[in-house]
């Protein structure tokens, strides 16, 4: 019994993801149509299968799934319809699936990065947004002026213009898919 919930939430969340990353190539964007109801199925789910503390381990991995994305989001022009469908990840997987799968997709997500940086000859002005990035989170979590997004925002054209455009819904989806294999070879 327990194998098959576990098959039928990664089945879930891989199905879900590719139907994210089709979407999100297609439009470069994945839409509330489709984070919306995988986010209140994994709630729902989590809820009737494990009561109260499976609903609260399902809302805590969605916060947890969420917040890197709504950094990304807030920082460097990522997406919002991402850090949403990341919280719909965390609400099917709960903690130690969720951890797997943001792991392998923030590993997927370099790797994409770094090739499409490489295949534009942008890979040094890529590496230095990133470290720009990572110093404001720093200052911001610090609650200290923002000078790390000013100069990103001014280096990288507000955060969008000139930035790298990467559809992160294919990275989500191989980070799942992934990550799903993982969890299936050893368990």
């Amino acid at each position: 019994m327990y194998q098959t919930y576990i098959a039928v939430q990664w089945g879930v969340v891989i199905g879900a993801s590719l139907a994210a990353a089709l979407t999100d190539v297609r439009t470069q964007r994945i839409p509330n149509a489709l984070t919306v109801p995988i986010f209140a199925a994994g709630l729902i789910q989590a809820g009737w299968l494990d009561g109260l503390a499976g609903l609260g381990e399902a809302v805590a991995a969605a916060a947890l799934l969420f917040a890197p994305f709504l950094l990304l989001w807030m920082f460097a022009g990522g997406g919002a319809g991402d850090a949403k469908f990341m919280a719909g990840i965390g609400a099917w997987l709960g903690l130690a699936g969720g951890v797997t799968a943001l792991f392998f997709i923030a590993a997927a997500g370099f790797v994409l990065a770094v090739v499409k940086a490489a295949l534009d000859r942008r890979l040094k002005e890529v590496a230095l947004g990133v470290v720009l990035l990572f110093y404001s989170v720093v200052e911001f979590a610090a609650g200290r002026n923002n000078k790390g997004k000013k100069e990103l925002d001014r280096r990288m054209g507000g955060g969008k213009a000139g930035a790298e455009t990467v559809p992160y819904g294919t990275a989500i989806f191989a980070g799942v898919a992934i990550a799903g294999c993982y969890v299936w070879l050893w368990n």
